[in-house]
């Protein structure tokens, strides 16, 4: 194990319970080996479909369109 590693998992034994298995979770999903595609909901397939021709088509928002929504969080 790497010192940075392992001093990440002694920050970690620090969180509550419920912060240990999320980052548990984390390092489970980012640790995986699995050349499976994840599966979509059907329900979600249209818009995901369409973002994926956007994507095709380069149709990305501007800066600006990007800034306006974050200012929305503000």
């Amino acid at each position: 194990m790497t010192k940075l590693l392992d001093q990440a998992l002694e920050a970690v034994r620090r969180l509550p319970p419920d912060g240990q298995d999320e980052i548990a979770r984390a390092m489970l999903t980012l640790s995986a080996v699995d050349d499976e595609a994840e599966s979509t909901d059907a329900a979600h397939l249209p818009a995901v479909l369409e973002g994926l021709a956007q994507a095709k088509r380069s149709d990305f928002a501007t800066d600006a369109e990007i800034e306006a929504i974050f200012r929305r969080f503000d």
